[in-house]
This record gives structure tokens, C-alpha cells and sequence, in this order.
């Protein structure tokens, strides 16, 4: 592959496919996968990242917010779209989209059961969320009786699935906690499918649980496909390849002699002779100031390469002494080697945050073999 020239996030639609067939693999043919593509699809472009699962046949999306679901039906995609956090703003907005509410609520499933009315819709999909330990969105189990009462005095809405969200399946120490939930979801769904007289979805497990809890695929299961594969458990090293990697230049080389200052509020003195490299990368490209003064490194021709000083806006200075490099040279923020996991626990934090702040100036580069 050519070394890039400029600031880019490639887009790998291989590494794409092979984490989607490899997560089919651990399913039964009759269970249904979901790819979340919220957050710019973890930071890469949920477009692109949607219409190419779309086109191998995932069987549903999910968005967080009804605005990330509207710019997926503007961009051709057909596929239905759970949004997992809606708000009765946009309530109109899914309907005229064609996008299915997440209930989580009373408020919300009145709210949304007053607008679909309003919209003269019948049997419009919804889906109700149960809260099983998470405790962040969610109906409880004693819910149900009310639940049953607001669905039998409408014919607006239907229930297309019913879910919950594991809170730790990706940590073996918690396995008890995830049984436990599993168990309560089990429960609770049963009892809604016996009362609704019709079988909707069911789904619980995110991607650790599709690995880690075979018992709880259900009839759907839910992955950020685009967001695993980054080093972030060994689990995932072994088995799925990061989608996206950041990779830029070096725009210019300094030496500075012992003493001197680097950057702004003079953050870094040299205390050698030390060569630096500026690159063109800053925190408005989603590289946070937290990442400056030796808090986080890129890799340059296989070595570490530590930031100095603060990062800019626009631009971040990288100790390149004893590396031999040139102005032009490749610098690896993160790929399939280096991986944002490494480079984000450097800084205090984990490499979701990383992805999902890369800022949109940020050239995307598709990276495909059709």
C-alpha cells in the first residue's frame, strides 16, 4: 500500500467483511445480526461503513440519535434502523424516516404512542428496552402490567423487538452478573411474548456477549462491528482487525539544542539535543490536549515517537530523535499493528474515545479489493 501524503483515516472494507463473517460464524443461520453504526460508525463514516453491510446482508442498523438515522435514509440505505436513544422531539422525524424508537420508558412509550396517533400509524415498529443491570435506559420487570395496558388501548404502535444490554460480558470475573442478567431478560421477554400472542425479536448480547454467552444470542444480536479489532481485549486481538487507521506526514524537522522550548506556553525544554517533527494533526482533529507532554506517542518508521509539548489545534510536535526519518515520511497514529488501545491507555483512557473523536476534516480513504 502507498504511504499516504496528508492526514487520513483509511476505511478498510476487507477487514469490515472478515469481522462480519466471522461474527455470523458464531451465530445459527436463524439468528439476525445488528451492526451499530452510531457515532459516524465509531468514528470511521457510518455511510460508508452502512452501505457496505448492507450490501453483504446484515439484517438491521442501529444509530443513537434519530438526526444519525435521518442522514442514513438520505444516503440510499434501506435496511431498518433501531435508534437506541430517541427523544419525543423527533418523534415526527423517525416516522416520516421510516426509523424504529427505542421504548425505554413510560414517558416515552406515551410520547410516542401520542404522535404515531397524531400521524395516523398502525402498527408502527417500536421496540421496548428492560433494564437488567446496566441501569442506564430501561424499563424493570414490574413494568410489564402497565406495558400490556398502553398496547391494548392503541393500534398504532407493534413491538418489533424486545431487548436488553449486558453490562460486563466482555469480563470473565463477572460471568455471575451476566447470568444473572441473562436469566431476568429471559424471564421478562417470555412473559411479553406470551401476552403480545406474536413473536417479535429478541436480543440482549453486544459483540463479548455473542463470544462469551452462545445461551444468549436469542433470535438477534447486536455488535459495533466497526469498532472492534483494536487491541482492546485479547479476545478481540485474536479474532477481529481494526476497520479503521489514522495515518499522517511529517510536515517539518527541528533540532533544538539543550535548553530550548517547544510549543506553546513553552510546555517542552529540551534537555539535549533533541530533533522534533511536527505533523498536521491537532485537537481539532480529535487528538486531545491530554495526549500532549509525552502522554501519548505515534509510530514512525516502527518506532515510538513520543508528542511534545502541547498538541495545537492543527498541529502536534513528535520527538523523532535517533529515528531515521525524512520531512514526507509516514506517522502511524493507529492501525492493526499499533493500536489505538496502546496509544489511548498511554494517555488515561480507552481507544473508543480516541475513534469517536476523529473530526470529520479528517480525510476518509476507502480501502477495498473489488
Amino acid at each position: 500500500m502507498n504511504k499516504v501524503k496528508e492526514t487520513v483515516l483509511e476505511i478498510n472494507l476487507v477487514h469490515l467483511t472478515h469481522n462480519y463473517n466471522y461474527l455470523k460464524s458464531k451465530l445459527q443461520p436463524e439468528v439476525k445480526l445488528l451492526a451499530v453504526v452510531k457515532a459516524a460508525g465509531y468514528g470511521s463514516d457510518a455511510v460508508i461503513i452502512a452501505r457496505h453491510l448492507e450490501k453483504i446482508g446484515v439484517d438491521y442498523f442501529a444509530v443513537a440519535y434519530v438526526s444519525e438515522g435521518i442522514a442514513l435514509r438520505e444516503a440510499g440505505i434501506k435496511t431498518p434502523i433501531l435508534v437506541l436513544h430517541p427523544q419525543p422531539v423527533n418523534f415526527a422525524s423517525a416516522i416520516k424516516y421510516n426509523l424504529e424508537p427505542n421504548i425505554y420508558s413510560a414517558r416515552i412509550l406515551k410520547e410516542f404512542i401520542k404522535v404515531a396517533e397524531s400521524e395516523n400509524q398502525k402498527g408502527y415498529p417500536v421496540h421496548l428496552k428492560f433494564n437488567t443491570g446496566l441501569n442506564r435506559l430501561g424499563f424493570w420487570e414490574n413494568d410489564v402490567d402497565y406495558i400490556m395496558d398502553a398496547l391494548e388501548a392503541t393500534e398504532s404502535i407493534k413491538i418489533q423487538s424486545i431487548l436488553s444490554h449486558l453490562a460486563a460480558s466482555e469480563d470473565h470475573n463477572e460471568k455471575e452478573f451476566t447470568i444473572t442478567q441473562i436469566n431476568s431478560f429471559k424471564k421478562t421477554s417470555s412473559e411479553i411474548v406470551k401476552r403480545l400472542g406474536y413473536e417479535p425479536i429478541v436480543h440482549q448480547c453486544n459483540t463479548s456477549g455473542i463470544l462469551n454467552y452462545p445461551e444468549a444470542h436469542f433470535t438477534m444480536v447486536r455488535t459495533g462491528i466497526g469498532l472492534y479489532g483494536y487491541g482492546n481485549e485479547d479476545i478481540y486481538d485474536r479474532h477481529l482487525k481494526p476497520v479503521a487507521s489514522l495515518k499522517s506526514v511529517i510536515s517539518q524537522i527541528h533540532t533544538l539544542e539543550p535548553g530550548e522550548t517547544l510549543g506553546y506556553n513553552r510546555a517542552y525544554t529540551s534537555d539535549g539535543y533533541t530533533k522534533t517533527a511536527t505533523i498536521p494533526l491537532g485537537h481539532a482533529d480529535g487528538i486531545g490536549r491530554h495526549y500532549g507532554n509525552k502522554n501519548g506517542f505515534f509510530t514512525v518508521n516502527g518506532q515510538k515517537a513520543f508528542i511534545v509539548g502541547n498538541v495545537c489545534m492543527d498541529m502536534i510536535m513528535i520527538d523523532i530523535t535517533g529515528i531515521d526519518c525524512k520531512e514526507g515520511d509516514e506517522v502511524i497514529i493507529f492501525d492493526h499493528t499499533d493500536t489505538a488501545a496502546s496509544i489511548a491507555e498511554n494517555a488515561g483512557t480507552i481507544s473508543y474515545e480516541l475513534l469517536t473523536a476523529i473530526s470529520p476534516r479528517v480525510k476518509r480513504v476507502v480501502i477495498d479489493n473489488n
